[in-house]
């Protein structure tokens, strides 16, 4: 298997997360909630042993680490020289009950001997505010409480509290359970709950998948991307975060280390696609009702980013106290990108409403008064199409009139018309025809350059840039308009490295670009099989389901060269962008049955 780099996975239930190592070392948990403290911070801690909580097998020899099934629950097993075998399960609770879905902001883990008489040290090191260690401890009949002043964590078990607080080795006779979470007393018996609370947490995920709406081909790809993109929706407000980490570069030594636990607003064009596509609707439909009520404040200006909660600060600084990712910092909190100017949200928020006029699945249509909501961030679409700003890649150093940020406003007074129409509003659909069709004219006369053969990256550039590969997705040319196919061949012959697709080659900010954006490619995959050179489209996509990790997973960015994966993680662009390949290049079923 190849060096993954990211080799983790993530358990999860909508309220909190973590990241687990093949080893079974919880790496990264932030507490209570996505974007918190994160109590377990080894990912980010460099050479320093803090933050994380494992069971260590004296003489281990081999391990297997793997999602149960169609499931956000992780089963490690780790063998010593002699045979002597450990199993460890790794899950937070979700299922139904009483009428709700219960998610506490709890991490479980189960402990079992399976074979011999395996020797283990169950060590806890829990830190907070970000590397900082939880000095006080105190221990109950059948708890450890870590405390400072403004932090509390308590492990609830039945394993020996001496034995966990010394971090001293024992042999394993029997299961062991462990609950880390809030400091409050647990009530019944500790092992018949672990026990229930897993089989309802595998029946849960086992029902959910059940319900998706899935191709042939690539199903095993789709589930695992689909569950994380679950796990990536914070249920109390609908938000879908863009990654569970902060700080893991885009490329080593670049500087390039950025807080993804919030919410872009971009990100829910690409979302709601890859949900509704799969036929997740109760999470997209969450996701907009998140998007829709911070459009719904009329006298604000749409910020491209913001928290799952979404009044929350998210001002960026650094965290001293963490070396970052393989001892490569700076690690930020928060992002500056807050407070950039860009102008494709507007669109996005727009098109990711359109299933709310077009889909009659959903139990709460769009009306009206949802549409005449939707104008006012047309109107701004069309007074900011043509302005400079940071772009869909949030350059720090640098204002231009971004194609990618144009089309998306073009696109979303568009869609306008098309929903006006949709709902009988015929004086409005004429209206917004009226806006979009003159916006797409200048889009098209200042992106297109001729000398360059491509559509560009920004009004008056010979850059390319890999988000025009959704030119013809948004409607702005059509599929077989010769310009399109010669950009395609542009971003093959100059942003192509191996079979990775560069977001741009040219010099940004911080140098350079030395990786490549992962969904990058899937764009590039839907334009070639859009332009029937099927084949080629194939080839990309069976090639970027290698470079998933051995939980099948995908971070931001690929290293070219090594395939080892980089940037912040999972990733829910990446993820998105492999569900909407996936079920555009799969056969129907009919297809498998009738044709073989």
């Amino acid at each position: 298997m190849r060096d993954h780099g990211l080799d983790l996975a993530v358990i999860g239930n909508g309220r909190t997360a973590a990241l687990v190592d093949p080893c079974s070392r919880i790496v990264w948990w932030c507490y209570p909630r996505f974007d918190g403290d994160p109590i377990f911070c080894r990912l980010l801690s460099g050479k320093e042993e803090k933050g994380f909580t494992d069971v260590v097998l004296d003489d281990m020899t081999e391990f297997t680490s793997e999602y149960v099934r169609n499931s956000a629950i992780v089963c490690t097993e780790l063998t010593d020289s002699q045979g002597a075998k450990v199993r460890i399960s790794d899950f937070a609770p979700r299922f139904r009950q009483f009428g709700r879905v219960f998610r506490p902001p709890q991490l479980f883990r189960i402990v079992e001997p399976v074979a011999g008489l395996p020797r283990i040290t169950i060590r806890v090191r829990p830190a907070c505010d970000y590397g900082k260690p939880l000095p006080l401890r105190s221990l109950g009949s059948n708890h450890i409480r870590y405390s400072t002043d403004a932090t509390v964590i308590r492990l609830t078990t039945d394993a020996p509290l001496s034995l966990i607080e010394s971090e001293a080795p024992f042999v394993l006779t029997r299961p062991l359970h462990m609950v880390l979470g809030p400091d409050e007393p647990y009530s019944g018996d500790l092992e018949k709950t672990c026990r229930e609370f897993i089989e309802r947490t595998y029946e849960y995920w086992m029902e959910w998948v059940r319900r998706l709406s899935i191709s042939y081909d690539w199903q095993e790809a789709i589930i695992r991307a689909a569950i994380t993109l679950k796990l990536s929706n914070f249920d109390e407000t609908g938000g879908v975060i863009a990654a569970h980490t902060t700080s893991i570069p885009e490329a080593p030594s670049s500087g390039r280390t950025w807080d993804y636990r919030y919410c872009w607003l971009r990100d829910a064009y690409f979302v709601v696609q890859a949900l509704n596509r799969i036929g997740a609707t109760r999470t997209m439909e969450e996701f907009i009702s998140f998007t829709l009520s911070i459009a719904s404040k009329a006298d604000q200006e749409l910020r491209p980013v913001y928290s799952v909660v979404p009044t929350t600060d998210i001002g960026e600084r650094t965290a001293p106290d963490l070396e970052g990712y393989r001892g490569d910092g700076p690690v930020r909190v928060g992002n500056a990108a807050v407070d950039q100017i860009q102008h494709d949200t507007y669109g996005s928020v727009i098109l990711a409403a359109m299933p709310m006029f077009f889909d009659r699945r959903l139990p709460r249509p769009g009306d009206e008064g949802l549409f005449h909501l939707l104008e006012t961030l047309g109107h701004r679409a069309a007074k900011k199409a043509f302005e400079p700003d940071a772009g869909i890649w949030e350059y720090r150093g640098r204002a231009r009139i971004h194609t990618h940020s144009a089309a998306m406003c073009w696109a979303g007074c568009q869609r306008l018309a098309a929903i006006a129409t949709r709902i009988g509003l015929d004086d409005r659909a004429k209206y917004w025809n009226s806006i979009a069709e003159p916006m797409h004219a200048a889009l098209i006369d200042g992106a297109w350059n001729e000398k360059r053969g491509a559509f560009t990256a920004a009004f008056g550039s010979d850059e390319l840039d890999a988000s025009v590969l959704l030119l013809a997705d948004l409607g702005v040319v059509e599929i077989d308009d010769p310009r399109f196919a010669s950009t395609v061949a542009a971003m093959e012959r100059e942003l192509m490295r191996e079979k990775h697709v560069m977001r741009y080659a040219n010099e940004d900010d911080f140098g350079l670009p030395m990786t490549a954006f992962l969904i990058c490619r899937f764009w590039l995959i839907d334009a070639l099989w859009s332009l029937g050179r099927r084949d080629a489209a194939k080839d990309l996509f069976i090639d970027a389901l290698n470079h998933r990790n051995r939980y099948g997973l995908l971070s931001e960015d690929v290293d070219p060269k090594t395939g080892t994966l980089w940037g912040n993680f999972p990733q829910t662009y990446s993820m998105a962008g492999l569900i909407l390949s996936a079920m555009r290049l799969s056969r129907s079923w009919q297809d498998r049955y009738w044709r073989g």
